[in-house]
């Protein structure tokens, strides 16, 4: 127990794993921030919309009778407007309780948690897209989301370029500050020691040049000769080998 313990705790101490754990928070709290925000663009930019954003869907034709809702014939069908919620409360629990009304026309209105029972029966079945209530088993396509989800995406994108440029660009200041730091001191150690400083030079020179002849080298003609007779040798021996066996 002591083993892991102790493995555990150097898991948790590297830098990588707690530079992750801050970016997934730090992620997260982005996140809130950029939802935020397109929640508020698409408001303004969707103003004349009826419902916002959340209204921009399209509900596809019926293909079969589980998609045409919970009862068309009294308007429960695969969308109906908000404002009519009430209204075909009203309507279905008249179809649910006609034996009811049948001997007392008030039995509605003596029992009017009946139609708020029914209302939620409705609520169950249907779901509000801005201003309107569609029907759970219809195919949906919601724009709003798509549109959400791809605003939400260019300003993520956007914000990380801007990040990871600025980043960028400060890790190239940094560098050319080290680099006139180091020439700087340089010159002041070769100004107070101007022999020794010749002499690294010197070297310095002398080591590059060789670099330079070492990799400007070519293969002259009497070495390539030698490569080829050697190959030969190599060729002949294989052949001699192979008839012995």
């Amino acid at each position: 127990m002591k083993k892991l313990w102790q493995e555990f705790k150097a898991f948790i101490s590297r830098g990588n794993v707690l530079d992750l754990a801050v970016g997934v928070i730090i992620g997260g709290a982005f996140n809130a921030i950029v939802t935020a925000l397109v929640n508020i663009l698409l408001s303004v930019c969707t103003w004349g919309v009826p419902g916002g954003l959340k209204g921009l869907v399209t509900v596809l034709p019926a293909a079969n009778d589980v998609q045409r809702g919970m009862n068309a014939s009294i308007g429960l069908g695969q969308q109906f407007a908000a404002s009519d919620l009430h209204r075909l409360g009203t309507e279905l629990a008249k179809a649910n309780y006609a034996t009811e009304l049948a001997g007392n026309a008030n039995y509605l209105v003596e029992n009017p948690n009946l139609i708020e029972a029914s209302k939620s029966t409705i609520l169950s079945k249907y779901t509000l897209h801005g201003t309107t209530y569609t029907y759970n088993m219809s195919a949906v396509i919601d724009w709003g989301a798509i549109i959400n989800a791809c605003i939400s995406f260019i300003i993520i994108a956007v914000t990380l370029f801007i990040i990871v440029k600025v980043a960028a660009t400060m890790a190239k200041k940094r560098a050319e500050l080290k680099a006139k730091a180091e020439a700087a001191a340089y010159q002041a150690w070769a100004k107070a020691h101007p022999e020794e400083a010749k002499a690294k030079e010197e070297a310095e020179a002398k080591a590059k040049a060789e670099a330079e002849a070492a990799a400007a080298q070519v293969i002259t003609p009497a070495t390539l000769n030698d490569v080829v007779n050697a190959l030969g040798d190599i060729k002949e021996l294989l052949n001699t080998k192979k008839a012995e066996e």
